[in-house]
């Protein structure tokens, strides 16, 4: 399934909240800001153009990375999906940062 998840999938989410399910199986409200493409990285037998997508969280979490799900438009739920914590660099320190790559 995470091969058929292009940038498309995820440009009607930024912007707008969300809930990522973490590996212990709570729910963490999120919003999703940026999404980038890639295509410098992108493998010549790949359909897929590379891309990554970030969102906060919009509460205090103690989560720093592991396999996920979430729910993601014209293709319902996405399982297994990792999740990396970043460094707020500069952002509000409370709430958590986060970066997933679609390679």
């Amino acid at each position: 399934m995470l091969q058929q998840v292009h940038s498309r999938h995820f440009q009607p989410l930024l912007g707008q909240t969300g809930s990522l399910t973490l590996p212990d199986g709570r729910c963490l409200p999120v919003r999703f800001d940026t999404l980038d493409e890639a295509p410098r990285t992108k493998m010549p037998s790949s359909e897929r153009m590379p891309f990554s997508v970030e969102f906060n969280s919009l509460q205090s979490t103690d989560f720093v990375e592991g396999l996920c799900a979430l729910e993601v438009p014209e293709l319902g739920r996405l399982e297994g999906v990792f999740v990396s914590r970043i460094p707020p660099m500069g952002r509000d320190p409370s709430v958590g940062y986060f970066y997933i790559a679609f390679n």
